[in-house]
């Protein structure tokens, strides 16, 4: 695996930690039985390195360029209606299959959320760690934040 320059791989047990230009990201890994010194070339060993391998060039690009995610509130009949509130650090949906209830959903520190101008019902996520909002809404477009020329 190729580590981009300023990128930094500190390895303590089963415990990987990147540092780059943008933060420092952490992923643990005991659940696997796997030493990182050694490559072995069982059926199983390949799949569990490769697992790993993708794990950590996820937090490599993580930490380079992040994540952006833009995902959609869809709907058939009853319009939803969204709005970012709490200084980025919420967002209150309204009319969801027609309910009266505001449901609040509270958004992750390290999850930057902005309302996209040029999409309607888009919010627009963006982080350096990809497992931090896979979760919830439609996901319409997912990409780096950073585009490669």
């Amino acid at each position: 695996m190729d580590i981009p320059d300023g990128v930094k791989i500190k390895m303590k047990a089963k415990q990987i930690e990147v540092e780059g230009p943008r933060r420092k990201l952490t992923r643990n890994f005991k659940h696997l039985n796997l030493d990182f010194q050694l490559i072995t070339y069982e059926a199983t060993g390949k799949r569990k390195l490769k697992v790993d391998t993708c794990h950590v060039e996820n937090l490599i690009t993580g930490i380079t360029k992040g994540y952006c995610y833009k995902m959609r509130f869809v709907y058939a009949h009853f319009p939803i209606n969204a709005s970012i509130t709490n200084s980025n650090r919420s967002i209150e949906i309204r009319n969801f299959l027609g309910e009266k209830k505001v449901r609040k959903v509270d958004i992750l520190e390290e999850v930057t959320v902005i309302r996209s101008k040029k999409v309607k019902d888009e919010l627009v996520l963006d982080s350096n760690d990809i497992e931090l909002f896979l979760d919830g809404i439609y996901v319409s477009e997912k990409g780096q934040i950073a585009k490669e020329e």
